[in-house]
């Protein structure tokens, strides 16, 4: 019997081992498959935690719908009538700027009429056509990009903001063309994004006229989704799936090295297991150690990877001590306002079902890599800073009566300015160890339908170099 060893039971490893069966299956191949995970619980950073009738999401809350890997699986899985739709109030997304909520524009006239850019700024804007190219061959930062494009203010009070939003990032350091490629190829294609919107736009009104499919743009786009008990439910549904006899749970790999009777052999510490096929889906810090023996090379390269800190904040509250307007997704903040956290959710706003009747759950974000040092704060300093938040930019004076805070130390990996040469060094070296493939964040993309696309094509390819043998 052929064997395969997965590593990692967060969503990467869980997808990767469930579509390499399914896809061996399907094509012909007898594989036997075993998932690693060295926690005593699977789903990694998704795990959505019930508290006294609040529902809180430790890592991600969902993801968009405007791609296809994680619907397809939810489909094939039979969860697709499952899916929760945020609610669509949560369209409404805000810039806290100037002492007050901004609502992000969604369309010219909105635009012109919002108080987050002030008129220069906008003016500066509106020049992006006539910018100059991107500098040949030059990994550039999102940073120099926003500034190069659209403007000193653009940078730090929408593009900042979304770089912190997104990867908990540093637009200083974070590569555009590893963190929004789409971005760098239509600037590449069209010689700029206004230039591009608008030429994009006339070719999906003639496909409309057509009666074509029209495939979205480039922007974040889609209706964010989860299930009604938290995206945890995902990763419950495919490990149920995968089934128990394939999953070895508080069992850690420690080292993967050459096989004596197939390909691989991995130590766990107390046993040895040896595959024919590796499929690594930890972070790179992680999958570094594990090639300590086999590829210092690829280790070396692997630990280039840099993470962010996060720690999240759930503060529940009764809905009536609350004045604000909670019809929203919530608020991202500007570095230059001073404040300790990166934006809030109204977790409550966005989904039903996350917090008790007549309640309301709010979940801040405080550290990523700008404040990688909030991550050592205590329990007390957290919840004193994101009260004193709280109470400025939504004027909430009472304290919350349900508390949970979750600290990530390694939270986001980073696409820093590099990222994309990385990537081919390890697409490189792997070449020299067949049978053995990378998945998971780490690597093209962050997001929960990043993570099921990635775990697809490895389990393609992994066939593929099985069927080939």
């Amino acid at each position: 019997m052929i064997k395969a060893i997965v590593v990692g039971g967060g969503i990467s490893g869980l997808a990767a081992a469930y579509l390499l069966k399914e896809k061996a299956q399907a094509a012909g191949v007898e594989l036997e498959v075993t998932l690693l995970e060295k926690e005593g619980r699977l789903g990694g950073k998704i795990w959505s935690i019930r508290a006294d009738g609040y529902l809180c999401e430790w890592g991600p809350n969902g993801f968009l719908d405007n791609k296809p890997q994680t619907l397809d699986l939810c489909r094939e899985l039979g969860a697709d009538k499952m899916l929760l739709r945020s609610n669509d109030n949560a369209r409404k997304r805000f810039i806290y700027s100037g002492g007050i909520l901004n609502r992000l524009p969604e369309n010219g006239p909105s635009f012109l009429k919002s108080k987050l850019i002030s008129w220069p700024g906008k003016f500066r804007l509106a020049m992006e056509p006539f910018a100059p190219q991107a500098p040949e061959g030059v990994d550039e930062t999102l940073a120099a990009f926003g500034k190069r494009r659209l403007g000193e203010e653009a940078l730090r009070k929408l593009i900042a903001p979304m770089v912190s939003g997104i990867f908990a990032g540093d637009p200083e350091t974070m590569s555009l063309k590893s963190c929004f490629p789409r971005i760098a190829e239509l600037e590449s294609e069209y010689g700029g994004l206004i230039k591009a919107m608008i030429k994009l736009a006339k070719k999906k009104k003639k496909e409309i006229a057509e009666g074509k499919v029209v495939a979205s743009a480039a922007g974040p786009g889609g209706i964010l989704t989860s299930f009604r008990d938290g995206i945890q439910t995902l990763t419950d549904i495919v490990a149920d799936r995968l089934g128990k006899s394939s999953v070895v749970m508080a069992k850690e790999a420690a080292i993967i090295s050459k096989g004596k009777t197939a390909p691989y052999r991995i130590e766990t510490g107390d046993d040895e297991l040896e595959a024919d096929v590796v499929v690594l889906a930890t972070p790179a810090y992680a999958t570094a150690d594990l090639f300590q023996e086999l590829d210092h090379g690829m280790a070396s390269v692997l630990r280039e990877i840099p993470y962010s800190t996060m720690t999240v904040a759930c503060f529940g509250y009764e809905r009536e001590k609350i004045e604000h307007d909670l019809n929203g997704f919530g608020y991202l903040i500007p570095k230059e306002e001073g404040m300790s956290i990166l934006g809030t959710l109204w977790d409550s706003s966005i989904f039903e079902n996350r917090a008790p009747q007549n309640k309301v759950l709010l979940r801040s974000m405080m550290g990523g890599a700008c404040f990688p040092e909030y991550i050592k704060l205590s329990d007390e300093e957290v919840t004193k800073r994101v009260r004193t938040d709280l109470k400025t930019i939504m004027g909430i004076k009472e304290a919350p009566s349900f508390v949970r805070i979750f600290r990530h130390e390694k939270a986001i990996p980073q696409y820093t300015v590099g990222h994309s040469r990385r990537l081919a060094a390890l697409e490189e070296k792997g070449k020299g160890h067949p049978g053995l493939f990378l998945t998971g964040n780490s690597y093209r993309g962050i997001g929960l339908n990043d993570c099921v696309a990635a775990a697809n094509r490895t389990a393609e390819e992994a066939v593929a170099h099985l069927k080939a043998r």
